[in-house]
């Protein structure tokens, strides 16, 4: 079993084919095709299915493909470690961020990484807090930054509270709230709302200061990013509320505060096991102590 023959059957799985995965991999089909073929010969097992129309992991294949990820995980942080041994900070930086982060100016923060460690590759995934941190756990992401209620616990990782801060009612322009400076939670509670999905960290932000007081809210409209949210607020839809700091960045839209406001903290996640070279110099350019 070798590495090469692990990244072919992950490209395979990612892509859906064994054309695109080839592609990829930057090989001809044919020696993928072999590969795996060799592979399965050596487990006894047939990872994929395959048809005319599609190419599917068996059984054998998903049981295999988690283990293979991180069998490349750990090739790829080994080949990190004994670089940065040597002074050299190299690897990947896998980051992941939700749609609202405020408490670092992400864009920023990148470009200054990749001009002092041009041979990390960086990528970056917009999600919510919760899959976010899953697959900080699973060791997908090296890093995350997400929106938690103060007090919960981001489970299987290790953080740091970057900011606290109150999450403001948007509407639109020609909303009665627009004409406010402020309101009460009792007042906004009356209002259609446009909001993430139930169960969502982003959610609970909002619903727990409305529980607390002993309300209820109508949800009609479930969104995934910021963005979009702005958008149904300004079809006159329902009303959101999202951090300050990112209603301040969507035009068209009134920010009204609230009290008593829900309360929110952003924090950076990496992995409980301790951060890859790459990520630990990432960390240490904002600030955070991994150590």
């Amino acid at each position: 079993m070798e590495l090469q023959q692990m990244r072919y059957v992950v490209a395979v799985a990612e892509t859906g084919g064994f054309t695109r995965a080839a592609e990829r991999c930057h090989v001809v089909q044919s020696a993928l095709s072999h590969q795996i073929a060799r592979l399965e010969k050596d487990l006894g097992a047939r990872l994929f299915d395959r048809t005319s129309r599609s190419v599917r992991l068996t059984a054998a294949g998903e049981a295999f493909l988690p283990v293979a990820r991180q069998a490349l995980e750990a090739a790829e942080r080994a080949r990190a470690e004994v670089a940065a041994a040597t002074g050299e900070v190299r690897g990947r930086l896998a980051v992941g961020a939700i749609s609202t982060v405020g408490a670092v100016d992400l864009a920023r923060e990148l470009g200054a990484f990749r001009t002092k460690y041009p041979k990390v590759r960086i990528s970056l995934q917009m999600e919510m807090s919760d899959p976010l941190i899953e697959r900080v756990r699973a060791g997908v992401l090296d890093v995350a930054f997400v929106g938690l209620v103060p007090g919960a616990r981001a489970v299987g990782v290790r953080e740091e509270v970057l900011a606290r801060g109150e999450l403001v009612a948007v509407v639109p322009p020609e909303h009665p709230l627009a004409r406010r400076e402020w309101t009460t939670l009792a007042r906004v509670a009356r209002e259609t709302f446009v909001d993430y999905a139930e169960g969502s960290a982003a959610r609970r932000q909002r619903e727990e200061a409305f529980r607390a007081a002993g309300l209820t809210t109508q949800v009609a409209f479930e969104v995934t990013t910021v963005e979009f949210l702005a958008e149904l607020v300004r079809a006159g839809l329902g009303i959101g509320m999202v951090p300050e700091v990112s209603a301040r960045k969507l035009a068209g839209l009134h920010l009204v505060r609230v009290r008593p406001a829900p309360v929110r903290t952003e924090r950076v996640v990496w992995s409980r096991l301790g951060p890859s070279p790459a990520a630990a110099a990432f960390l240490a350019g904002l600030g955070v102590e991994v150590g």
